[in-house]
């Protein structure tokens, strides 16, 4: 499989900039991108500073307001595309083996979006006291990654309800009308499992969702946090 890929670097805080040893952290991930086989073209999402860091074969294109605007953007860098890897610029971890693990694990089964998920199992053995938000579903205890995987022709739909369900999350009793009480139910006793919940996120994305178990816990370390730098500095031998 061939995709292209989007890094988001749109942050207000400038977050993509901050230094990780010589280099800002877009530049890791953007590293770990480039030496990924099957990852074709690669644009990234952000401010015009980021020009100064980025190599020529690399497409910059503006941030958007949102981080479903700046996926369009980056994506209308790409209009021929058929799928796009949306990758957040804040995973500095990232390596190419992640990628293509990734790549090879959303062809065992047909969607229209691929969302990777660690166990905390995975986590904690290669990060040992990493801090990191996890759900508990029947299967197991998962946090979320940071790249989605899409079919280019199911992106608009995708990004339309995902920016509704954005637009409610400050609205507990109208987000959970959308979502289903005996879906939340269902989580609360942690009853709920990986396929109900790919139904459900299926459904109110209005195209046809997969989770994908990644055994890559870099996927999923975003640095958002003061911890989360000091862990990507000494991992990267800082």
């Amino acid at each position: 499989m061939q995709v292209d890929a989007i890094i988001l670097a749109g942050d207000q805080e400038g977050r993509s900039l901050i230094p990780i040893g010589n280099r800002p952290m877009v530049a890791w991930v953007v590293a770990a991108l480039e030496a990924a086989p099957s990852i074709r073209r690669l644009a990234v999402a952000g401010p015009p500073e980021l020009a100064a860091v980025l190599s020529p074969q690399v497409t910059l294109v503006a941030a958007g307001k949102t981080t479903v605007e700046s996926a369009l953007n980056g994506a209308a860098a790409f209009p021929e595309a058929e799928w796009l890897l949306m990758v957040t610029a804040d995973i500095p971890l990232l390596k190419p083996e992640a990628v293509e693990d990734f790549l090879q694990r959303c062809q065992q089964r047909p969607a229209d979006f691929y969302y990777p998920i660690v166990r905390r199992e995975a986590n904690e053995a290669h990060y040992p006291g990493v801090k990191r938000t996890y759900v508990r579903l029947r299967e197991g205890i998962f946090t979320g990654g940071n790249m989605v995987l899409i079919k280019a022709s199911a992106l608009k739909t995708c990004a339309r309800q995902g920016q509704e369900l954005v637009r409610l999350r400050k609205s507990p009793l109208a987000l959970s009308r959308l979502i289903g009480l005996g879906f939340i139910l269902r989580f609360l006793t942690r009853q709920l499992t990986i396929a109900e919940a790919e139904e459900r996120f299926s459904h109110l994305l209005g195209t046809r969702g997969a989770g994908v178990i990644t055994p890559y816990p870099e996927i999923g370390i975003d640095v958002d946090k003061e911890s989360d730098l000091e862990l990507a500095r000494r991992a990267l031998g800082e």
